[in-house]
């Protein structure tokens, strides 16, 4: 690509997107909505990644689908184009797509302001938790209920050892999700509210939503709007377990929470963790994230599959290799508790994975 001075990082991004679409593959010139199609994305979407006066930079996940995309002819051999899955590229197909990445996170990173240090690895590069600079992130926590805070010390705002980070019902999921999201995006804004404080604005930031739809009201609303054909099932008591119902191909397929009976009581072996990815249907420049179970280990699970060092890795490696860079997914996965101590599920094993949205190409 020749390279003018007087373009700044982000309009030569822009430029080399554009070009790559009207260079096309196997000498087919590409629409915009036609590539939008193959990247799970929208044409205004693409036309924003493309634009000469204003380009919108993409996430780093869009530039991988449109590496890889890019890299192999046989993305375009059929109707409708497609990413290829990573595990069918091959070698040769492989390196191309590697040096086109290369490329376009080096002008990412430059439209960003993040050149990266010589030899200094970014450890968040290529992270579902990493967002753009200066974008905010909005966390909505599930709330207590009031009776519960009533049953409790220090949660009378009046009391002079209040503590607000009480009334939040999905606190160890917010301590785990805070804390990374601060580290991983140290330009944005990330604010904590619960279901009744937020505002309009809010909505149209990247949401992360905390918490199933039994006490957290965007959540249930979220995904009655979004296209998933996942449902979380409320418990009516304390004794109905709930869990999550699949409605695919004219079937239903329900996964739930494990109990057993100990010391006169139940006791949770296995709750069940959804972590659902899409754009924002409010703002499509946005994206939505709602990560809940079945009880609150399900929650802290779909959190930690992608904050715990000793796993993130691996399970974002799963999402590149079966969604290709896809910018809308779910994944239904079980969380393994161990004498009361919630386990990090591993997307990769099938013990663990339950159910993903949609299909992988094959």
């Amino acid at each position: 690509m020749v390279v003018n001075p007087a373009e700044g990082p982000a309009a030569r991004l822009a430029r080399r997107l554009r070009s790559l679409r009207l260079d096309g593959l196997d000498g087919r010139r590409l629409t915009q909505n036609e590539l939008a199609e193959a990247l799970d994305a929208s044409g205004p979407l693409i036309s924003s990644w493309e634009s000469r006066k204003n380009p919108t930079v993409p996430p780093r996940e869009r530039l991988e689908a449109y590496a890889t995309f890019f890299a192999t002819p046989r993305s375009v051999a059929r109707a409708p184009f497609r990413v290829l899955p990573e595990s069918q590229l091959t070698n040769e197909e492989r390196g191309r797509r590697d040096e086109l990445l290369a490329e376009l996170t080096g002008l990412r990173d430059g439209a960003q302001g993040q050149e990266s240090e010589a030899g200094v690895d970014d450890p968040f590069a290529g992270s579902h938790w990493h967002f753009p600079p200066n974008q905010d992130i909005t966390i909505v926590c599930s709330a207590l209920p009031d009776d519960y805070l009533r049953a409790m010390p220090y949660t009378d705002p009046a009391a002079p050892d209040y503590v607000k980070l009480y009334k939040y019902a999905d606190l160890d999921a917010l301590l785990e999700l805070f804390g990374h999201l601060r580290a991983a995006n140290p330009l944005n804004n990330v604010k904590i509210i619960t279901p009744d404080e937020v505002q309009t604005d809010d909505y149209t930031s990247h949401l992360v939503l905390l918490g199933g739809v039994d006490w957290n009201t965007i959540t249930a609303e979220l995904l009655r709007r979004l296209d998933v054909p996942v449902r979380q099932l409320t418990r009516e008591n304390e004794d109905v377990p709930g869990g999550f119902l699949v409605s695919e191909d004219g079937g239903e397929q329900r996964f739930e929470p494990v109990l057993r009976k100990a010391g006169g009581r139940e006791v949770l072996i296995e709750d069940i963790a959804h972590f659902f990815r899409a754009p924002s249907p409010l703002n499509e420049e946005r994206t939505v994230t709602i990560c809940n179970g079945q009880y609150q280990h399900g929650t802290y699970g779909a959190v930690r599959a992608l904050t715990d060092a000793r796993f993130r890795s691996r399970n974002e490696n799963y999402l590149r290799t079966r969604f290709a860079g896809a910018g809308t997914f779910s994944i239904l996965s079980r969380v393994k508790v161990f004498l009361g101590e919630p386990v990090t599920p591993d997307w990769s094993s099938p013990d663990d994975l339950l159910h993903e949205w949609p299909v992988p190409n094959t």
